[in-house]
């Protein structure tokens, strides 16, 4: 028997009124489903708004390099061979780079033309590709050799551009000759394809714009043929993550024969298209330059 002592009951303790079997200090299962649905909500709007900005950031970044860059699709016919460009875009907003492309005639009927690849992607890159190629086809104008253009364009790099590398391959061709003189800084030589065959030509020295002044650009040529194809191209070409340069390079020489390049009476424009259907398409990671020469008649040699 349980008494009082003192006459004085002891106080009972609050009344809980909370559902019976839920433990002291839980949430309740409805107030865990809101906070559940806000936050995958904000979590939605929070991707959505991503994705908004990166499709906005490669929309820029497209306009702005179609701005600055010649029509990629279009050909130029010249006395006695037809220039041709491919230029694809990275896959990946985020892999937007700054690689460009220039086919200009020059006052004494030589053409000028360049590819370059400045490091970096994005907007950053873009606009350093612009000051870069702008600079390079104002120096061209002068009729100086390629390696005392690029000696002048990496100058422009160390003096203005800070942190800035590129690599850049660039030459003149004279219709009349056929001769293609040409150097390079840091970048994959051009290849030719003669014949039912295809070689990478040897590169002249010449080291990255933006490395060192301490070095000169070096300056080769090689006289083209009837029949001849000469492609100059960038990185974005031949590298992938599953290879390397030198395994790009081999599977280019091969899909340049058995797509028919080259060939006489071969549709280049279609061709190009074969090519780079062959080595596997588009480069999700990096863009894609290609730039061809097609001789394609004889013509007056010139002394």
């Amino acid at each position: 028997m349980v008494g009082v002592v003192g006459g004085t009951r002891p106080a009972l303790p609050p009344a809980d009124d909370r559902d019976p079997g839920t433990t002291p200090g839980a949430v309740p299962a409805d107030t865990l489903m809101i906070q559940k649905g806000m936050v995958q909500d904000l979590a939605g709007r929070r991707w959505a708004e991503r994705r908004d900005r990166v499709a906005e950031e490669r929309r820029v970044t497209l306009a702005l390099r179609e701005a600055i860059l010649p029509e990629p699709g279009a050909s130029i016919d010249l006395p006695y061979a037809r220039i041709a460009v491919r230029y694809v875009p990275a896959g990946r907003a985020s892999s937007l780079g700054g690689d460009w492309y220039d086919a200009a005639p020059l006052p004494d009927g030589r053409m000028f033309l360049a590819v370059g690849d400045v490091s970096g992607h994005g907007l950053p890159a873009i606009a350093e590709m612009a000051q870069l190629r702008h600079a390079l086809l104002g120096l061209s104008m002068t009729g100086a050799c390629p390696g005392r253009l690029l000696t002048w364009l990496n100058t422009l790099v160390l003096t203005r551009l800070d942190d800035t590398t590129a690599t850049a391959v660039c030459g003149h061709f004279d219709p009349a000759t056929r001769l293609f003189t040409w150097a390079q800084a840091g970048h994959p030589a051009p290849i030719l394809v003669r014949r039912g065959g295809a070689r990478q030509l040897g590169a002249p020295r010449g080291v990255v714009l933006g490395a060192t002044s301490s070095l000169p650009y070096g300056v080769a040529d090689v006289r083209l043929e009837p029949g001849d194809l000469l492609l100059m191209f960038t990185d974005g070409l031949v590298e992938r993550r599953s290879r390397d340069i030198g395994a790009g390079v081999s599977l280019i020489l091969d899909a340049a024969v058995t797509t028919g390049l080259g060939t006489a009476g071969a549709d280049l424009d279609a061709g190009l298209d074969r090519l780079l259907e062959a080595i596997g398409g588009p480069n999700p990671e990096d863009d894609t330059c290609l730039l061809a020469v097609a001789v394609t008649e004889e013509g007056p040699q010139r002394a």
